[in-house]
């Protein structure tokens, strides 16, 4: 039997997006190993940070001391240097060998967080993403969902800047947008029920998964 990856010239690069508390890092490693299972080198990996650089600049947008104000603008332009980095230095060279990227937040949460929650003009954000990434857009991105209140809840004891310093309504806006990204790109997005017990959630997204059987063999099934 042929290796999964052998009817890709690529590896697949899969994102998980979501409001804050969603269960993203949670996922991860259990989609991880649903994936090495299938017989894929997978790549796991988060935004910002993943490289020297943005580990750097992952402490300047996320920690909540010192308290720094930061405007819309200058978060998506931090947010694109770490990204630009993170695609040249971990997200091209892995599938380019033939490895499934994995990754904890990508393009589309920069403009869910700028741009829906603080308003930054949605084609200037669109603009600063696709010069980061070079035009590199996820294969398949999987929206974990569930109520802010609920997610913020989850976040009480590791709260970065933007839950300490941001109210509901910013996070409304955010989940607000992350949903309208879901239902105009239905091609590349699945929406899983996040709210739901964590091996409910692991069996939506593997079944998400199943949306890029046609060029990775090994996604079609268990």
């Amino acid at each position: 039997m042929s290796h999964p990856l052998q009817a890709a010239a690529r590896g697949p690069f899969i994102t998980l997006e979501g409001p804050d508390g969603s269960g993203k890092s949670s996922l991860m490693p259990h989609l991880a190993a649903v994936l090495r299972a299938r017989g894929f080198d997978v790549v796991t990996t988060r935004e910002p940070g993943s490289t020297p650089l943005g580990e750097r600049i992952r402490a300047l947008l996320l920690d909540t001391e010192p308290k720094i104000d930061h405007s819309g603008e200058a978060d998506a332009l931090l947010f694109a240097a770490s990204r630009a980095q993170h695609v040249a230095e971990v997200i091209r060279p892995a599938i380019a060998r033939g490895a499934a990227v994995l990754c904890d937040r990508y393009a589309d949460s920069s403009l869910a967080y700028q741009g829906g929650g603080s308003g930054v003009p949605m084609d200037e954000l669109r603009a600063v993403q696709h010069f980061a990434t070079g035009g590199l857009l996820p294969d398949l991105t999987i929206l974990l969902d569930l109520p802010v209140e609920v997610g913020l809840a989850r976040k009480s004891d590791e709260m970065t800047r933007f839950e300490a310093y941001h109210d509901v309504a910013y996070h409304e806006r955010v989940r607000a947008t992350f949903l309208g990204f879901a239902a105009a790109e239905p091609g590349r997005y699945v929406v899983v029920d996040a709210a739901g017990a964590p091996d409910d959630v692991l069996a939506g997204a593997v079944a998400a998964l199943a949306r890029l059987g046609d060029r990775w063999p090994g996604l079609a099934s268990g």
